[in-house]
């Protein structure tokens, strides 16, 4: 096969290299690991800081060329404090995960380079590595796969330049290949190290579905994008939902979640846009429903498929306009919430029958994620276990596991899923008494649905 052409563009930024160093400010550790990961392979010193109060004291005593902050402060207000950083650091080079820096202020000669290590720290799609032949020249006699590192320019005196093309979406810049090959990392082990980096700390498990949901929640999370969380029962879907908002730029403000399945259906509606005085029998007073309390926030309908058909239609009006009516009112409430749907039902399959609005159905599955069931996972049960005895360790003695109750865990086939085995394990914990370690007598699937 031919090697591609590379194109690069003709206009070029150079600057000579120099140590430079970048701020990483997230409370997320994994975030925090990946971005460091791609800046050092860019050459750059990176610094990390955990919350905005870390940020600018490390910012006081070192000086960074630029400074990375993620889409929330566990202890300020974003908006806040980039405005505030940007007036006592002016020569700082700011760059917003969320996009809520303003434009003035200096652009540094490596901007390009902190845009593109967080376009890749965001977007893990990993093709860009998988495109050998864009990654340099083929060596004349050799293998057609094996390819050398980017020439790197070099001026008159001998100094390295690096140059830094202006934006090219479908190409990296060369000095991202350069380093790649420069610090002899395989593509393949690069991708495998990338993808640990970005697990959620919420969702337990290293098996290559569970990472898939980790990147398609931190893909998302910072838009508006509707979602759909499809998965069986136990897996997570809660969790998922709860992820999305806490690293979403809404944060700060209300999630609430309703189960749709939990509430009688002649309620339903009035819990979600709620009433007035008097608009049934037993409604002696008005109140604010669910989608109206998380103004500003998240809302997430859970067991969305359980949802009436009618209700479907007035949900539909909300979703499209962002209007609600209470109920036995008149008037129109404008509510700005980002909503979040799971269902444990194919809810493509149920649209198509009919029991389900379909175009109710493709306003909320914008995008899709998807929770395995833990047989789909069943590596990450070593995992799991030592979660939730640690958990259940917090208030009493912390058990072992003996390997009888580990052969006999790892045999079942998990019908409840993740909350199934929590179950399992705090029942065992239970009947273990004072004993130190779990063994396979304590082990006990009784309430198990197969």
């Amino acid at each position: 096969m031919q090697p591609v052409p590379v194109s690069v563009p003709n206009t070029m930024t150079h600057a000579r290299i120099h140590p430079r160093t970048a701020l990483v400010t997230s409370a997320d550790h994994s975030f925090r690991q990946r971005l460091t990961q791609i800046l050092t392979g860019l050459r750059w010193q990176v610094r990390e800081a955990g919350s905005g109060a870390q940020a600018w004291a490390e910012a006081e005593e070192s000086t960074p060329e630029a400074i990375i902050v993620d889409t929330w402060l566990p202890d300020l207000e974003l908006v806040e404090f980039l405005s505030e950083f940007r007036s006592r650091f002016p020569q700082i080079d700011l760059v917003s995960a969320g996009g809520a820096t303003t434009q003035d202020g200096p652009r540094g000669p490596y901007r390009q380079e902190l845009l593109y290590a967080l376009r890749r720290c965001q977007d893990t799609d990993t093709a860009i590595w998988n495109t050998a032949p864009t990654l340099g020249r083929p060596v004349s006699g050799a293998d057609p796969m094996h390819r050398e590192p980017w020439p790197i320019p070099v001026a008159e005196d001998g100094e390295e330049l690096m140059e830094l093309p202006v934006a090219h979406p479908a190409m990296p810049s060369p000095a991202v290949a350069s380093a790649a090959t420069a610090r002899n990392m395989e593509p393949a082990a690069l991708r495998s190290d990338l993808t640990l980096a970005e697990r959620l700390p919420e969702l337990i498990g290293n098996a290559a579905c569970m990472l898939e949901v980790s990147r398609r929640i931190r893909l998302v999370a910072p838009r508006m994008t509707p979602v759909l969380i499809e998965g069986p029962t136990g897996s997570g879907k809660e969790l998922v939902a709860e992820a999305l908002h806490r690293l979403s730029l809404r944060s700060r403000k209300p999630f609430v979640a309703i189960n749709c399945a939990a509430i009688p259906e002649a309620l339903l509606e009035a819990e979600l846009f709620g009433h007035t005085r008097g608009a049934f029998t037993g409604a002696v007073q008005g109140r604010i429903g669910r989608i109206e309390s998380a103004d500003g926030g998240t809302l997430f309908l859970d067991e969305i498929g359980e949802m009436p058909l009618a209700l479907q239609s007035k949900l539909l009006r909300f979703v499209e306009c962002g209007e609600l009516q209470r109920v036995g009112d008149n008037e129109t409430i404008k509510v700005d919430v980002r909503i979040l749907a799971a269902t444990h039902r194919p809810l493509a399959q149920r649209a198509s029958s009919g029991e389900f609005r379909s175009d109710l159905y493709y306003r909320l599955a914008v995008f899709l994620i998807r929770t395995p069931a833990l047989a789909e996972h069943a590596e990450d049960l070593p995992l799991l276990v030592d979660y939730f005895l640690g958990v259940m360790g917090r208030d009493t003695p912390l058990k072992r596991i003996d390997p009888s109750a580990v052969a006999k865990l790892s045999s079942h086939n998990w019908p409840g899923n993740v909350r199934e085995l929590a179950h399992v394990l705090e029942r065992a914990v239970i009947l273990a008494g004072d004993e130190p370690s779990l063994t396979s007598r304590e082990i006990d699937f009784g309430f198990s649905i197969n």
